[in-house]
Order: C-alpha cells, then sequence, then structure tokens
C-alpha cells in the first residue's frame, strides 16, 4: 500500500502537471472545449506512460502493457454516442471481448443502463482492462473453467446516488497479493479516487480477484437511463 505521504506527494505532482499542461493550452489559444478535452488527455497519457516504465521489468513488458494501455483508451471513442456519452454495459463487454471473454460464455454482464460522460468513460476503460489482464495472466480467465461477472447497481447515499460496480472472478485458483504494487494496483486505489472519487476494495479470493467500486453518481460521472425511457428508445409507445 501506498504510505499517505507518498499519495500526497504523487497528487501534488498531479496537479502541478496539469497546472503546467493548462498554462501551455492557454498559450496556444485553443478554444475552451478543445483544450479541456485535451488536457485530460493528455494528462492521462502521461501518466500511463510513467506509471508503466515504474512498474516495467523490461523493455518488451513496458511496450507490451503500455500498447494494450493506450488500445483501452483509443477504443472509448468508438462506443461514443451522438450525445458525447458511452454506454455502460458496451464498455465492459468490448473490454472483455478484447481478451476474447464472451458475455455469455465466460462472462456476466448485468445492470441498470447508465449512459458515461467521456473522462469517467477513460477511467473506467483503464480500470476494466487492467482487470481484464490480471484475469488473463494471474486470476480465473488463466483457466477453461474461469469465469467473471461484471454488475452494478445504484445504491442511496445521503450525499447522492452511489454507482456500486463489482469485478468477481470464479472457477480459478488462490491468488495472493501481488509483492510489489504495479501500475493496475495503483489505477484502482489510487488514480480512480483521484479522478473518480472512488472508493476501491480489492479482496484476493480463493478463485479469483473481487474488485468493488463505489462512484459518487454525479452529471459528471453520468446519467442513468428509465427503464420506460429505454422502452421508448425501441420503439415502444409513449
Amino acid at each position: 500500500m501506498t504510505e499517505p505521504g507518498d499519495m500526497a506527494d504523487q497528487l501534488a505532482a498531479l496537479r502541478a502537471d496539469n497546472a503546467r499542461l493548462r498554462r501551455l493550452l492557454d498559450e496556444a489559444g485553443m478554444p475552451d472545449s478543445l483544450r479541456h478535452g485535451l488536457r485530460n488527455t493528455m494528462a492521462t497519457l502521461r501518466i500511463i506512460m510513467h506509471r508503466s516504465a515504474e512498474s516495467a521489468t523490461d523493455v518488451e513488458t513496458y511496450v507490451t502493457h503500455l500498447d494494450g494501455r493506450l488500445s483501452a483508451l483509443l477504443r472509448v471513442p468508438s462506443t461514443t454516442d451522438v450525445l458525447g456519452e458511452i454506454d455502460l454495459h458496451s464498455l465492459v463487454s468490448d473490454e472483455l471481448m478484447v481478451h476474447l471473454v464472451r458475455e455469455g460464455d465466460q462472462a456476466t454482464i448485468a445492470g441498470p443502463r447508465v449512459r458515461l460522460r467521456p473522462k469517467p468513460a477513460l477511467s473506467l476503460a483503464l480500470a476494466l482492462h487492467e482487470l481484464a489482464s490480471n484475469g488473463i495472466e494471474h486470476g480465473a480467465l488463466a483457466l477453461p473453467q474461469g469465469r467473471v461477472a461484471v454488475t452494478w447497481e445504484m445504491q442511496p447515499d445521503e450525499s447522492g446516488p452511489i454507482l456500486a460496480l463489482l469485478w468477481d472472478e470464479a472457477g480459478g485458483t488462490a491468488i495472493r497479493e501481488p509483492a510489489h504494487r504495479g501500475f493496475g494496483m495503483t489505477l484502482l486505489e489510487d488514480m480512480l479516487g483521484y479522478e473518480l472519487e472512488a472508493r476501491t476494495a480489492l479482496t484476493c479470493g480463493p478463485d479469483g480477484l473481487r474488485c468493488s467500486l463505489q462512484i459518487p453518481f454525479t452529471a459528471q460521472i453520468g446519467r442513468l437511463i428509465a427503464a420506460e425511457l429505454e422502452h421508448d428508445d425501441d420503439g415502444g409507445s409513449f
């Protein structure tokens, strides 16, 4: 686990990087909307490159992991609808399919219809990529009988609704906590907290990994599509 002082230093460095990038884009005279999106993307890319380098054991591993993470980011725009939103179910299923984990076969995907805004969608795409990659390399998805259930629900809270997302592996073998803290754990425990104010709980169970995310569901995160509106979208009567 990262010590409190180390985490504070990392967040301070991230804020300083964002401030420097903001000044550069301001000086370039870019429109606000383009500047904001580019700043977010560049900040995310810098974090991925630096943290991937820190956790890599050799150049080949670094390139492989970096390529996978960048590909996860690039897949997000392909699922963006005309409103600039990303369907959570599609985000999950697309990432699993890249790893040849098919819904209805090795994967169960279930939850209310949620559409995410681009920035949180990028963060969740990276998180899902890390979970899927870990499941293939070390967890239940490395075995033919291994399965994963990715489910989410809305939970009430006095401060507002919470998007509770669960990654739950089964059919694998016992896994232990890693000896060192790599990019995946840093992303899930620290970066999601910084970007989405998420609370993360990781459990190395007897047959795979269990990851629980509790994300305050604000308008900056996305919106819930009510069942009656979803029915109307599909051509049903109003």
